[in-house]
């Protein structure tokens, strides 16, 4: 067992648990110039870093195999990044962490927590006399160790001390850190499960247009990675359709067959999709993209249900292409993916700003649009036009409905409206697309028919209603027609 022994105060700032994420965002840290302390529950693990990466050529570290030597080099004001798994164990952290801190130490979470466990956090450190900084960090393994995008919440003061190094380590674009103080306590979390709820959304109707080209022209993974490798050189360029090119191309070295058609067809989610519908219902805020595209992955993890639906095959048109018409739906598919993508992205942002106004944050969403150009998994060519429509109007109602968005979503609509249509005929599922249509439709509408649904609740619970020509708050005796109406104060 090694025995190290750190020189007090040396380090610039620390990193408290050295799984992969941990490790590789010290090791970025280091490389761009940090003294780094590194400190694991398992010595193992701070063993392990140093013997591949302790020796000099990507920076400083400062092991220590005890956590008062960790604390203890570190330079004041301490800044300690903790990253353990998310729960009960952050909360063993800051503890241990806290007892030997002093008033105006930071300490940092870079972990996926639910961001009303960081305003909780906040509270609690504060209490102490201490900064408390949850950060969202997206960019995977690969984005920890070259440069993610990076989004601390916590006060002011903790990022003047804690941003320029975030900020050098974080992914740039057109020269600028992808890296913004997004706002107090919780902000920070909160603009991380949003970016992961758009995640999910994003996957799932990447998914839905493999499934509809497979199915419509019977091709083959590689030759509708071709497709996409085409796509991701227009409108549609970014890193999800990067990759799923690349995992339609991938050819099982064993059995020669596609890689995508061994892999069993159950997805994972690890909860912040699940928070982020959550936390839209909550708000009031229908993000329904996100939502079905959460609902999706439960549906594929429902095997008994699957099996049990089988026998209610049947009855469905096949979904065939004939070849003169094979361009058009790659085509056709092409546009309902974008304008899909559009409706996420901007139900995503009205959650943001819905949180906003809720927790008392004042996000900048332009500075945020900007900083998920790049180093991040949701980063895309589009997320400029973003940036610069919150540029423009920082008030702005709907992303939908402002340039280029809106001229581009009434071009793409039709499509939309035509692959709705025949995977619904042919018994293909799309729930992102057929909500992202139902979505526009919804929420373009002159009138809507929520003015029976108030109608039902007066009636059956005498919740009142509303006027269109006249003010005030309005009660029927519906069950007695004769009857007049009454006005409530």
């Amino acid at each position: 067992m090694t025995v190290f022994t750190p020189a007090i105060a040396s380090a610039d700032i620390g990193v408290y648990g050295l799984g992969v994420m941990g490790a590789n965002l010290a090791r970025n840290l280091a490389r761009n110039g940090y003294r780094t302390a590194v400190y694991n529950r398992t010595l193992a693990r701070t063993e392990k870093l140093m013997a591949l990466h302790g020796t000099g050529d990507e920076g400083t570290f400062v092991p220590a195999d005890d956590l008062a030597d960790f604390v203890a080099s570190l330079a004041k004001p301490r800044v300690a990044i903790i990253m353990v798994q998310a729960g009960s164990a952050t909360d063993a952290a800051m503890e241990q962490l806290a007892a030997l801190m002093e008033e105006g130490d930071i300490l940092v979470d870079c972990g996926n927590s639910l961001f009303t466990d960081t305003i909780r956090r906040e509270k609690w450190a504060r209490e102490r006399g201490l900064h408390f900084v949850g950060a969202g960090v997206s960019g995977g393994e690969e984005g920890a160790l070259w440069g993610p995008s990076i989004m601390p919440g916590g006060t002011e003061e903790s990022y003047r001390r804690l941003g320029p190094m975030f900020e050098k380590i974080s992914a740039h674009h057109d020269g600028q850190p992808c890296c913004t103080h997004v706002g107090a306590d919780g902000a920070g979390h909160f603009v991380k499960m949003v970016h992961n709820g758009i995640e999910y959304a994003d996957m799932q109707v990447i998914a839905e247009a493999y499934d509809l080209l497979r199915n419509g022209l019977g091709a083959t993974p590689a030759e509708i990675a071709d497709i996409f490798t085409t796509w991701n050189a227009g409108e549609l360029n970014s890193y999800l359709i990067e990759i799923t090119a690349e995992v339609l191309r991938q050819v099982d070295a064993e059995t020669g067959i596609p890689l995508v058609d061994l892999i069993v067809d159950r997805a994972s989610q690890k909860g912040t999709g699940k928070w982020t519908v959550q936390t839209a219902l909550d708000l009031a805020v229908p993000v329904t993209g996100i939502g079905e595209a959460t609902f999706a992955r439960g549906a594929s993890d429902s095997m008994v249900q699957r099996e049990a639906a089988r026998t209610l095959a049947g009855g469905d048109v096949a979904l065939r292409v004939a070849d003169t018409e094979r361009d058009a739906f790659v085509e056709d598919v092409r546009q309902a993916l974008f304008a899909s993508k559009i409706v996420a992205y901007s139900q995503g942002f009205d959650l943001i700003t819905a949180g906003a106004v809720e927790y008392g944050w004042r996000i900048d969403k332009g500075a945020l649009a900007a900083i998920w150009r790049q180093g991040c998994i949701i980063r895309a060519a589009f997320l400029d036009d973003i940036t610069r429509a919150y540029a423009d109007d920082a008030e702005l109602a709907l992303l939908l409905a402002a340039e280029p968005f809106a001229s581009r979503i009434r071009d793409c609509v039709p499509a939309l409206r035509s692959v709705v249509a025949k995977a619904a005929l042919a018994g293909v599922p799309i729930p992102v697309f057929a909500s992202s249509l139902s979505y526009f439709d919804t929420i373009r509408a002159t009138r809507l028919p929520a003015a029976l649904i108030q109608g039902q609740r007066d009636y059956f619970g005498s919740h009142t209603y509303g006027r269109i020509d006249k003010a005030g708050t309005f009660h029927t005796l519906w069950a007695v027609a004769t009857r007049p109406e009454e006005q409530w104060d």
